[in-house]
């Protein structure tokens, strides 16, 4: 029920004391302006870091060799290990049904692209006609490789928006175009978009068959991509690309005559491994926040408990009178905890305020490689509006307690 009086009560006490109210509320309200901006930047943490993991196929698998790092069979360690079109066929052959999307590369780096007098020099990758989807390419003129294109040794090139836009000047259209790669004529097919920006964007794709034929390759492969079939959850996903990277790595290492601990002779790289790093590092980042946020609005509690002892010992006198004339001790304890709740909840909701509209107006225009969009979400502003109660109620129990136990005789007594 609304009771004018009390409400009357609390402005009154308010009013006599702004200062001393304001720098109480003022410290509630940094507590939770920082809480929820600790809490932004985490999500904004959360949200870069999804993005990068976006560029690519989001269970990609890729797998890389070096040289061996130790002595194996008599062997001598150093050796280069290099894969082989044979190493791909197999695991392909052995793991159909679970993979998803698969392509070995045969990579030249600074393969040098000729068009009319334009010239520049760009990474090459011959690959099989998957590449597209483990790399998130969108096609934007024409159509990617395909598997007549391999299968016929056929001299086409799909290129990267940026090399396109570097060569192509004046919106000239390069579909059906020649360019040059290394002084050998290549068709233009398509050209692409990717994600992950110009990075990804300065290079261009020709059949793998046709690049280890061209460029003098033989069999080699530089490394080997795929994704498996999806599963129902996250957990169900990462068991399984931990299983078939094992048993690949173990296949590969056999077949190479590796030793089974040697960590440079065979890397596997999964993304959802590296994901399951990246989100528990963010939980523990998150959790962080939380604690910091917590314990700065727990300073504030105590400042405003303390204000409210204050406000009970310079209202000692009239307690004992209102006791007296009959007065119960829950009534006592309502009249401080409506006080200290009104307060607090008044200066968090100010410090909520200032910290979404912040992240509201600022959040967008923040763009680094792992902070996208700070920001909060409907449920964390309601938590924050519970933890405002709470911190509230528990600011004032304490010296309402106190009040409710003045004896009137001792509290008449009081100057």
């Amino acid at each position: 029920m609304f009771d004018l009086e009390r409400w009357q009560e609390i402005f009154e006490t308010i009013s006599k004391n702004k200062m001393r109210t304001f720098l109480t509320g003022l410290s509630v309200a940094s507590g939770i302006f920082i809480l929820v901006i600790l809490l932004g930047i985490g999500q904004g943490m959360q949200n870069g870091i999804s993005s990068e993991f976006e560029n690519d196929a989001a269970n990609i698998l890729f797998i890389f060799t070096g040289a061996t790092s130790k002595e194996y069979k008599g062997l001598n360690p150093g050796r280069r290990i290099t894969m082989k079109n044979d190493d791909y066929n197999t695991t392909v052959a052995k793991n159909e049904d679970q993979l998803e999307y698969k392509s070995s590369v045969y990579r030249i780096w600074g393969g040098l692209i000729n068009y009319e007098k334009e010239s520049g020099s760009y990474r090459v990758e011959g690959v099989y006609p998957d590449f597209q989807f483990l790399e998130n390419a969108s096609m934007t003129h024409g159509r990617f490789i395909n598997p007549n294109d391999n299968n016929s040794f056929e001299k086409v090139v799909v290129l990267g928006n940026k090399v396109k836009n570097d060569l192509f000047k004046n919106g000239k259209d390069p579909i059906g175009e020649y360019v040059q790669i290394k002084d050998i004529n290549f068709k233009v097919i398509g050209v692409y978009t990717d994600p992950g920006g110009e990075r990804e964007e300065s290079r261009v794709f020709i059949p793998i068959s046709t690049s280890q034929k061209a460029f003098n390759a033989g069999n080699d492969i530089n490394f080997m991509s795929f994704t498996l079939q999806k599963e129902e959850n996250f957990e169900a996903a990462l068991a399984s690309s931990e299983k078939f990277s094992e048993e690949l790595e173990t296949f590969l290492k056999e077949r190479h005559t590796v030793a089974p601990d040697d960590e440079r002779a065979i890397r596997i790289n999964n993304s959802l491994e590296n994901a399951k790093r990246f989100y528990d590092l963010m939980d523990m980042i998150r959790f962080f926040f939380w604690g910091v946020g917590i314990c700065t609005i727990i300073a504030g509690i105590v400042g405003v408990s303390n204000i409210m002892l204050i406000i009970v010992k310079e209202r000692t006198k009239e307690i004992g009178i209102r006791k007296a004339l009959g007065a119960q001790p829950l009534s006592i304890i309502g009249m401080i905890l409506h006080e200290s709740i009104f307060v607090t909840t008044i200066a968090g909701f100010v410090g909520l305020i200032f910290s979404l509209a912040l992240l509201e107006f600022v959040g967008p225009l923040i763009e680094t490689e792992y902070i996208a969009n700070p920001s909060v979400n409907f449920n964390v502003a309601l938590i924050t509006v519970f933890i405002l109660v709470l911190a509230g109620a528990i600011a004032g129990f304490f010296p309402a307690w106190r009040a409710a136990r003045i004896k009137p005789i001792i509290a008449l007594r009081d100057e």
